[in-house]
């Protein structure tokens, strides 16, 4: 039986619940909300698709108790709204701090032991918060991190050069945010050393892009779901499947002791394990950076 709670029924949450429903890729199903009238219309609309689903899904609402046994919890809260008025995610961070200690609270009461993947901005701070208030394995808590930002410089590296994106390979690090960046040392396309073929203003050009392309999505319909929500669907099948896929996640970092996007494998525990990376010292800098700004934020609420 494969056991999933997904906490947040806003744009990206419904968006993971439908794609788990119709893709039959979950057995149970938990949806949680504050806001109780969304978790219920979410809910009827779910199980009046069921007639017409190939899969069957038993589909519960608001049981906080009964996430002691689910095998997947995603957090999927937040505000967009403030993300996007500040075209920042950390304009979502006063607010997704208290939401990750009061909801982590909650997680830890049930009795919870499973992965937690966090999809709330800003994404690396918020799934460090949230690991600390459920005292969970470092490992079995990340989140969706780079590798949303990676899929969008693959996509447009791919447009560029009129590849599929999926035949480019390489990663954005970092923050999910401003201060994420692409390590063009790891770039390919068709095994092609991306630094041959692109210039350095291409390459600046398209490491800001990637990152603009998040606020084109939300300026024009108000917030960002599918792509982010194809991502942790992503995750969940490599937790379930134990993949140990290589994915940019974010991630708990040792080195600079904070959570941010980099390579990790995925598997039945979560994080298996981290893959390093020969960055060169710009690149190393630029990570060093994005970490510091993460472990700022972080450590600026233990000041309150």
């Amino acid at each position: 039986m494969r056991k999933i709670g997904i906490i947040g029924m806003g744009h990206v949450g419904a968006t993971i619940a439908y794609t788990l429903v119709t893709q039959g890729l979950v057995d149970d199903l938990i949806l949680i909300d504050k806001n109780d009238a969304k978790a219920d219309a979410e809910y009827n609309d779910l199980r009046d698709a069921l007639p017409r689903n190939s899969h069957y899904v038993n589909i519960i609402k608001q049981d906080w108790d009964d996430l002691e046994d689910v095998d997947i919890i995603v957090t999927a809260f937040g505000d967009i709204a403030a993300t996007v008025k500040t075209r920042d995610r950390f304009g979502e961070f006063d607010l997704n701090a208290k939401n990750a200690k009061q909801v982590g609270e909650d997680i830890k009461e049930s009795g919870f032991d499973g992965v937690l993947i966090n999809v709330s901005n800003p994404c690396d701070a918020v799934t460090q918060i949230l690991q600390e208030t459920t005292d969970l394995k470092k490992n079995r808590v990340f989140g969706t991190g780079t590798f949303l930002d990676t899929a969008r410089m693959q996509r447009i590296v791919g447009d560029k050069l009129g590849q599929d994106p999926r035949n480019v390979e390489g990663f954005v690090l970092g923050e999910h945010g401003s201060a994420q960046f692409t390590a063009w040392s790891t770039v390919r396309v068709n095994n092609k050393i991306a630094l041959q073929l692109f210039n350095e203003a291409d390459q600046e050009k398209i490491s800001e892009q990637s990152n603009k392309n998040a606020f084109a999505v939300a300026n024009g319909k108000g917030y960002t779901s599918y792509a982010v929500a194809m991502c942790a669907v992503d995750l969940i099948k490599a937790v379930f499947s134990d993949a140990r896929a290589y994915y940019p996640v974010s991630t708990y970092d040792p080195e600079f002791k904070t959570y941010l996007g980099y390579p990790a494998i995925i598997g039945r525990d979560g994080v298996e394990e981290l893959i390093e990376l020969k960055l060169t010292s710009a690149e190393h800098e630029k990570l060093n950076a994005a970490a510091q700004k993460i472990k700022e934020h972080v450590d600026s609420l233990k000041k309150k």
